[in-house]
């Protein structure tokens, strides 16, 4: 797929989620008065048996049968257009288990516009699965669109849902996930404000066969027992490649938490399997900032990929917004952890008192169970406008997926802050910097850049400016002109500053790191700089 079209997916994956926001307010406060009929489980269906293994089945036998492509939708839910869309508004007072004893509330997300395909909801409760219906009366229709929209009736679907959960404080139902548009979904910590999204599967992500986005057709929400602090989302999964059946156990926090199990059952081959993959925007920072004439230092929802290694060596890459498609694999052998961070936590960093960007969520991915051999592949797209999602990261075993395979694959997600654990002896890659090469106030040469990492923390804090410590520096495609190491005053960082030069169009690989005392000292910083032709 060419860059134009990559950008174009990830354009109206942020329009999905922009579109959503508008269904309804990201809190409510608790009731006080109970609505009976906000249970949510009426259906003239009757409840079926249900379990996740019964799920499995039903997608293993699915993925022996071509795919099919639900009809565009007719009458009034045919004819939404974007304006009209904006109109819509999901009623807190139809607000599903908006019961006592019950911690969790779910809205739906109403179909139309660029969600043309139903999702089906259901509740589970003591083994059986009862459908969910919705219907017009669901929903708040502003201004002239209520006279097009038919009273009482049923819908065959939603776009989506969104939980609420007192996150922040007892008295207040804030957003904590939703789950809407192909399988993405995105959760929060305490205190975090939406940011990067993960997603149930990456099909040839930015490879000749064209990317694929298989969706989440249909949802089974279990809460448990009243009072329960935890809920369980399972999903079925299908696409012209795969089919797949999910269980996500959600635990809301400081930090939540989600635990993954996918069963994936595979039609055809797949050049790229991408599991895991999350999703982010990354537009400037300090380093890159001159493209772009704006009062914020940095407008970024996360700032670098961040691998744990199964050693115990931490790499931090750097985010880029490059002028050209750009792709880094990192060969791994059983990571213990890779994800995309917004590590730096400052408002006077971004100073945007809108998107408050130093609120935006970490994901965190931790595999349960060895998955082997792989690679860790970025992608990173360019971008002009913060509305664009144009950074992917996922993991990719080494194994292919082939017609007739199946994978069953478990990990954990992390949302929240995720700050630094002082406890690590590592030091870690505090700020990156950048800007024109050579000396100050002598004219630059064409072609060099200078770049400056500060280190922080970890055993080399307590290090006076005279400790026996190194760079160790790679350049591949480049030429390191000159290197300098220093501990700034007054502080436990250690600044690293290295000049490189390169030819134009040439693609920099970096790597670099401090040692000393017959071991590495800090986190690999690793670094691709793109010049353009």
């Amino acid at each position: 797929m060419n860059t134009l079209g990559i950008l174009r997916v990830a354009t109206s994956r942020r329009a999905l989620l922009a579109a959503a926001a508008l269904v309804g307010p990201a809190a409510v406060l608790c009731p006080n008065v109970l609505f009976a009929q906000n249970s949510g489980t009426a259906t003239d269906a009757a409840p079926r048996q249900f379990s996740f293994d019964l799920l499995t089945e039903d997608m293993k036998n699915l993925a022996a049968k071509p795919h099919e492509t639900a009809p565009a939708p007719e009458g009034f839910l045919g004819k939404l257009s974007y304006d009209d869309y904006r109109l819509i508004r999901f009623r807190d007072d139809r607000a599903r288990w908006n019961e006592e004893g019950s911690n969790f509330r779910l809205a739906a997300f109403h179909m139309g516009w660029l969600f043309t395909e139903p999702v089906v909801m259901y509740e589970v409760a003591d083994g059986r699965a009862a459908e969910m219906q919705f219907s017009t009366d669901d929903f708040e229709y502003l201004n002239d669109l209520a006279s097009r929209v038919p009273e009482h009736a049923s819908l065959p679907g939603v776009a989506g849902f969104r939980l609420n959960y007192a996150l922040n404080r007892p008295d207040k139902l804030d957003e904590l996930a939703s789950f809407v548009g192909a399988s993405y979904f995105r959760a929060l910590g305490r205190n975090s404000a939406y940011g990067l999204s993960a997603r149930g599967l990456a099909v040839n992500t930015a490879t000749s066969q064209g990317e694929e986005f298989p969706r989440f057709s249909n949802f089974y929400l279990e809460r448990g027992p009243a009072g329960s602090k935890s809920l369980t989302v399972y999903a079925t999964l299908d696409g012209p490649s795969v089919t797949g059946a999910y269980r996500l156990v959600i635990k809301p926090g400081v930090t939540t938490v989600m635990d993954v199990t996918a069963r994936l059952f595979f039609r055809k081959d797949v050049e790229e399997l991408g599991i895991a993959p999350l999703t982010s925007m990354f537009l400037y920072s300090d380093k890159d900032r001159s493209r772009f004439d704006d009062y914020r230092p940095n407008v970024h929802d996360s700032d670098g990929l961040r691998i744990e290694r199964s050693d115990g060596d931490v790499i931090w890459r750097p985010l880029n917004n490059p002028p050209q498609l750009a792709g880094s694999y990192f060969p791994e052998v059983a990571p213990k952890s890779f994800g995309l961070f917004q590590r730096d936590r400052r408002f006077e960093s971004y100073e945007d008192t809108g998107a408050h960007y130093e609120r935006r969520p970490s994901l965190k991915v931790e595999p349960l169970g060895d998955w082997g051999k792989g690679v860790v592949r970025l992608v990173e797209i360019p971008s002009d406008l913060e509305a664009n999602d144009n950074i992917v990261a996922y993991w990719v075993p080494d194994a292919k997926a082939k017609a007739g395979d199946a994978l069953e694959i478990s990990y954990r997600l992390y949302w929240g802050d995720l700050p630094h654990d002082d406890s690590e002896s590592l030091a870690y890659v505090d700020a990156t910097r950048a800007g024109r090469g050579g000396v100050s106030g002598v004219e630059a040469k064409q072609g060099t850049r200078k770049f400056v990492v500060d280190f922080k923390g970890g055993l080399m804090a307590p290090l006076d400016a005279e400790a026996a410590v190194k760079p160790e520096v790679t350049i591949a495609n480049g030429t390191l002109t000159g290197t300098t190491l220093e501990k700034i005053q007054g502080t436990d960082i250690w600044r690293l500053v290295m000049d490189v030069s390169a030819d134009p169009g040439a693609v920099v690989e970096m790597s670099a790191h401090i040692a000393g005392y017959g071991r590495r000292l800090t986190e690999m910083w690793l670094y691709q700089w793109v010049i353009a032709k």
